[in-house]
């Protein structure tokens, strides 16, 4: 998979762009706020219909504008096919092949995306919603149904918290309505949780080689899904529910106090664990960074497995918080299988064949010129 064109009016810096793509590593030079990372975070919308910088899509929109529009041409292993996407100040209108999405669940995934950008160095170590959002926005890629369920939950969940508000205020009072919002909760929930588990023990299959391969058989990586109850392979499924109205039964007091969802999947966590050892409460800053590379390495792999093609990678600034010997190894993995953009401020230093034989582009105030 690959894309060919990238068409945009009026995103960010970009009053209009055209430019073509070639299916190996592309390298975007140019000083730091002249629009590297907004041509980037473009590719990353196109796909995701959302920004990985900014929850406000209004940001996007270039100053003075009425709305941004991005388009892309995308080469599959089945044909190619346009998508477009155009954020308005009343929201966004999303198509592919000519066709509009009636919903977003059914844009997304139609062209796969990995991104690794130095934020994403804090996987590890940053704090929980960081590692949901990874596992949201990397699930939503491979199971439409999963990016429904989702949406599903974060309404449930917005009118359980709101309910939960009103009943701490006292302007309700009555129960049943929490009993019926609690039910509804719990069943989406179960799904999320389940599918979010098998989801990273797919993902630990993956990483777990690149690991060991990066740190030449020295290290054993391992991924637990964490819920608020404790679930493994062994775990009976069909008592989450009963679990689930116990838990809450046991909390509601709590909760009314609170005026807020104390328990279920807005709350779940990711661990990483190296040779027995938490990585975020004792692993090195290289240990941290290998396992954040591991893992972004074992995404790729995973959405080939699931999908039958290769995603798009975009590396945003993110080659020079990396050591030679994990620049090489990251490369070394993409080169001739994953098209590539790089965007960086120089690639001095960097001697690898992939960046020697990738096109070049070099971005000045909101301008790309093609450079080789």
């Amino acid at each position: 998979m690959h894309i060919k064109e990238l068409r945009l009016g009026n995103y960010r810096n970009y009053e209009s762009l055209d430019i073509s793509f070639e299916n190996h590593v592309n390298v975007i030079l140019g000083e730091n706020a002249q629009g590297k990372t907004n041509m980037m975070e473009a590719v990353y919308v196109l796909a995701m219909a959302k920004s990985h910088r900014t929850s406000n899509d209004k940001d996007l929109i270039r100053w003075k504008s009425e709305y941004a529009k991005i388009e892309g041409r995308v080469h599959k292993s089945n044909g190619e096919f346009p998508m477009e996407l155009v954020i308005s100040r009343k929201g966004k209108k999303a198509k592919v092949n000519h066709l509009e999405q009636k919903r977003l669940s059914q844009y997304v995934g139609n062209m796969n995306i990995v991104m690794f950008a130095p934020e994403d160095l804090h996987l590890v170590k940053g704090n929980p919603r960081v590692r949901r959002r990874f596992i949201d926005m990397e699930m939503g890629q491979i199971s439409p149904v999963y990016l429904y369920e989702m949406s599903q939950f974060q309404k449930i969940l917005q009118q359980r918290n709101h309910y939960l508000k009103q009943l701490q205020i006292n302007k309700q009072k009555d129960h049943t309505m929490l009993d019926v919002l609690t039910e509804q909760f719990i069943e989406i929930s179960v799904k999320i949780i389940q599918k979010r588990y098998e989801f990273v023990q797919l993902l630990e299959e993956w990483a777990q080689p690149i690991q060991s391969s990066i740190t030449r058989n020295q290290e054993t990586l391992r991924l637990v899904y964490k819920p608020f109850v404790d679930v493994s392979d062994r775990f009976d499924w069909s008592k989450l529910i009963n679990i689930f109205e116990e838990k809450f039964l046991s909390i509601r007091k709590r909760e009314i106090d609170r005026g807020v969802t104390l328990i279920g999947p807005h709350r779940d966590d990711l661990l990483f664990f190296v040779n027995g050892h938490d990585v975020q409460q004792f692993g090195s800053q290289g240990q941290q960074r290998t396992t954040a590379l591991s893992v972004k390495l074992a995404e790729i792999e995973l959405i080939h497995a699931e999908i039958g093609e290769y995603p798009i990678l975009l590396l945003d600034d993110v080659l020079s918080e990396l050591d030679d010997f994990r620049q090489s190894h990251l490369l070394n993995t993409i080169r001739d299988k994953v098209q590539t953009f790089v965007t960086t401020t120089s690639v001095d230093g960097i001697d690898h064949q992939a960046l020697k034989e990738a096109s070049t582009f070099y971005v000045e105030n909101g301008s790309i010129t093609r450079l080789k």
